[in-house]
Parts: C-alpha cells; structure tokens; sequence
C-alpha cells in the first residue's frame, strides 16, 4: 500500500521502518528533515518537504507526535491534501475529545480515522511488539489490520472513536499505581536492610510480579533513570486522563497522587528521566 508516517520520534522512525520492511511504499515526514532523510537513508522510503507533499497519494496517512495541538496541525494540514477514502491513523496519545473532533472533521472530507495510541514504549516500536488500541467502527478496523499488524503483539477494537485513547488512558492508570507501588516497595527494603536482588527473586515469582517489576527494578535500585518514557509525557498522558475523569465523573485518588509525586520529579530536575524515578523522589536527602 501507499502509506505515509508523520513524527519519526523514538516510536514513529521503528514503526515506519517496520511498514517499509513489510514491502510498503512509505513516504515519511518529520519536522526535522534531517530526520526524515536518515530515515529514508536506513529504510529506502521517500522523505517529503511538507505534511501536504507526504499526504499526496497516501492511502493510509500514519501518525505519531507529541500532543492534541500537533496532531490538530498535523491531521489538518493533511486533510486538504489526501485522495478521497483515505484513512487517517493516529497513533499518538490524546484525549478523546480530539479524537472525536478529528474523526468528523476527517467525515465531512471523505475521510476516516482510527484513534489507535500504542503501549510498549521505545522497545516495542523497535521490536515490532507493541499493544494498540483502536477507536473505529469494525468495517474500518478491518481495513487498517494488515497495516498495523505489522508491528503489533496485541491489537484490539476497544469501540467507536475515542474508544481507543480511552482504553490508553486506563493503561496509564495502572502503570501510575504500579510503579509508585514498586518504588515504595524497593525504598522500603533498603531502609530494612534487605537484599533487592533476593527481594526480587523470591516476591517476582508471585502476586507481586509485573512488567515494571522485571524490567525496572535494578535500574531502579541502582538510581539509573537515563532511558525509558520519560515524566514529561506521563504528566502529559495523566492530565488527559483527569480531565476526562472530571468530565465521566471517574474517581482517580491515587493517579492524582502519583501525577503530584511526578511534579516533584520534574522540579528535581527528572522531567526527561523513565517513569521509574518515581524511587528517586522517595531517595532525595
């Protein structure tokens, strides 16, 4: 298919990759063009000048960029440009509010759009195994499939429009309250003298286990917080489930904590640190 990608971050360079080793005809865009033309250097796509230019024959328009206000420029400066019955998929993590708000303006052109954020982080773009979720009707879904299977290990249609950013939003919910649990956790074993290492060991093959668990705790232990999704986009990603819990009237106790605990990260200077260094605010002198 002709495709195109919009935001060649550390998830959309992997992702588009993926689409081109498919055997894809992917034309990519990124606002900065050198960017875009490594990406073209490595994958043998085409770099475009424009999000118009990138858009011209797309049959499938891709994108994954920072917040609501990107993709409304983005997504708007592609409507005018792409052929009738294109689809847009926008796989960056936004409200519902902007889902649905792009979903009409796409109707209204001849358009559609999948509201399809991904969860996985810069490992699952690299590796192909991200988990998605998708907000569309199913003839639609079933039209993009093929597409997205190409770098997902889960993929699933959680409902109409917004369905699928809804869904990411209880994902990040659940990542707060794990890994601030984590971190108490960890903390506490240090001031009681214990081993994290056989901490691990012995509590990780129980109830306790999680993915934050297996993958984070020595970095964790070890304060190594170089890496990873960084505070920045979890505050961002934990404001946009607020305000929806505001407006569905959701009790969000503990996410507003942790969200709290993460400004204290920030003003240590962390933004740019992985999620995990919810520890270091527990560690700080």
């Amino acid at each position: 298919m002709k495709l195109t990608f919009a935001g060649l971050g550390v998830m959309g360079f992997p992702m588009a990759g993926h689409l081109a080793r498919a055997g894809h005809e992917v034309t990519v865009y990124n606002r900065t063009p050198e960017r875009a033309a490594r990406w073209a250097a490595a994958y043998g796509g085409r770099a475009a000048a424009s999000v118009a230019e990138a858009a011209g024959e797309a049959e499938i328009f891709l994108l994954c960029v920072g917040a609501d206000d990107d993709v409304r420029q983005v997504v708007g400066e592609a409507l005018p440009a792409l052929p009738v019955g294109a689809v847009v998929v926008d796989h960056t993590t936004t409200s519902a509010v902007v889902a649905r708000e792009l979903a009409e303006r796409a109707a209204s052109a001849g358009l559609a759009f999948v509201d399809a954020p991904v969860s996985g982080g810069q490992a699952g773009a690299e590796n192909g195994q991200l988990t998605i979720m998708c907000g569309a009707d199913l003839t639609l879904f079933e039209r993009v499939r093929p597409v997205l299977e190409v770098y997902a290990k889960a993929l699933r249609l959680m409902g109409p429009t917004g369905s699928g950013q809804l869904a990411k939003m209880v994902n990040q919910i659940c990542i707060a309250g794990v890994v601030q649990g984590l971190a108490e956790g960890l903390h506490f074993a240090k001031r009681a003298g214990l081993d994290p290492a056989l901490v691990y060991e012995a509590i990780s093959q129980g109830a306790a286990q999680s993915w934050q668990m297996d993958n984070r705790w020595k970095t964790m232990t070890e304060g190594r917080f170089d890496f990873g999704f960084a505070v920045d986009w979890m505050r961002k990603d934990l404001g946009l489930v607020l305000d929806e819990a505001t407006r569905n009237g959701a009790r969000l106790e503990a996410t507003r904590l942790v969200d709290g605990y993460y400004a204290e990260v920030q003003a240590q200077g962390g933004g740019r640190w992985d999620t995990s260094s919810l520890v270091a605010r527990l560690e700080k002198p």
